[in-house]
């Protein structure tokens, strides 16, 4: 029976977010042990979560009772100590994805555009087509932004440039001088997300909180995540740091209580958590090395990441894909992103990443496919 009512017409042609299976399932679904797998698909972080967050979090579990607080005063003041920016600056989400969201409810009607870079972050078009704007997809440069195209792109419809640095999938990081013309050539009625999910794993970043602080640029806003170099994914926790008046309407499209009482403690302890970060950037350093060498012994090519992921280019990246997770290894298929030659790879343990490359090599092996 088909449904009585009629469905928002966006819905139509609304492409769906698939993300990396967890390990629990592809264990199910392979009759393979769940201690055996390995999930190297998400960019999640192989050390866990910040140890001083889980400590926080056990003392906060008999209060669960009680609803979270709702403005999430004492992270967003510890936020803001942190940042250099008053509290009114920041908004919180139930993960970067949520403010996106936010973003799409604030700005974005049917007849706008939104400009992308061609193997941007997939949720980017979603939102786009959620609310019936038209996607601009400008195309990439050595598989990342071309900044000065996406400039170019830009008109009078033009609502929201989505930037990703480093850019997920590819790992690719902008210059800093073609991110600072950006920021200061947008046209003020058009609103620049740089999304910053993985800026943590970075020496030198392209610092663009003095724009936020001097307040000249209400048009720019960044968006932060705990899920990454903190390893809180599971609790869904990002931020928003934007112009006051950005943040005071995007906060009222906020859910009550969207971020939970658990997510707020651990990213209170987390922030303090210096040990943890510092041993994260260690091995994310030495991992990515450890998986360029691999790839170039197997005779590979892949793209130089600035992440905690790395793509590198099989031939048959579906095929390698599911030879990989029979080995229990999961990886990443790119194929949803328009390069189905290529996998994505999560940096792991030094041990992990070992398994990850025998169960690539054998992968190859097996399945005779050709060199990329």
């Amino acid at each position: 029976m088909s449904l009585p009512f009629t469905l928002n017409k966006n819905l139509s042609t609304l492409p769906v977010y698939q993300p990396g299976k967890p390990i629990e399932e592809v264990a199910r679904e392979l009759g393979l042990p769940v201690d055996g797998i390995i999930k190297l698909a998400s960019n999640e972080n192989p050390l866990g979560p910040s140890p001083a967050g889980l400590a926080a979090i056990a003392k906060a579990l008999p209060q669960l009772h009680l609803y979270p607080d709702g403005n999430a005063f004492f992270l967003k003041e510890k936020l803001a100590r942190k940042l250099e920016v008053p509290s009114n600056q920041l908004v919180l989400g139930n993960g970067s994805n949520e403010l996106l969201e936010f973003i799409g409810h604030a700005l974005l009607s049917p007849g706008d555009e939104v400009v992308v870079s061609q193997y941007c972050f997939a949720v980017y078009p979603i939102v786009t087509a959620l609310f019936g704007a038209k996607l601009v997809t400008v195309p990439a440069k050595k598989y990342g932004h071309d900044l000065a195209g996406m400039l170019s792109a830009v008109n009078s419809r033009t609502k929201v440039v989505f930037v990703a640095n480093p850019n997920n999938p590819t790992g690719t990081l902008a210059r800093k001088s073609e991110i600072l013309k950006l920021v200061r050539n947008l046209p003020p009625k058009t609103v620049l997300v740089m999304d910053e999910a993985y800026i943590d794993f970075l020496e030198d970043p392209t610092d663009l909180l003095p724009f936020i602080r001097a307040g000249k640029h209400p048009n720019l806003i960044l968006l932060r995540t705990f899920s990454k170099i903190f390893g809180l994914a599971g609790l869904r926790l990002g931020y928003g740091i934007g112009h006051p008046d950005f943040v005071a309407a995007l906060e009222k499209i906020r859910q009550p209580f969207n971020i939970n009482s658990l997510a707020q403690t651990a990213a209170l302890a987390a922030l303090d958590d210096v040990q943890h970060l510092s041993r994260t950037r260690q091995n994310n350093l030495r991992g990515l090395q450890q998986l360029v060498k691999g790839f170039e012994q197997l005779q590979l090519p892949c793209i130089p990441s600035a992440a905690n992921f790395i793509m590198v280019k099989v031939g048959d990246g579906a095929g390698v894909f599911q030879k990989m997770q029979k080995l229990g290894v999961i990886a990443r298929p790119m194929g949803i992103y328009q390069l189905p030659e290529w996998l994505r790879l999560t940096v792991g343990t030094p041990r992990e990443n070992e398994r990850c490359l025998k169960a690539l090599k054998q992968a190859l092996k097996t399945g005779g496919e050709k060199k990329p």
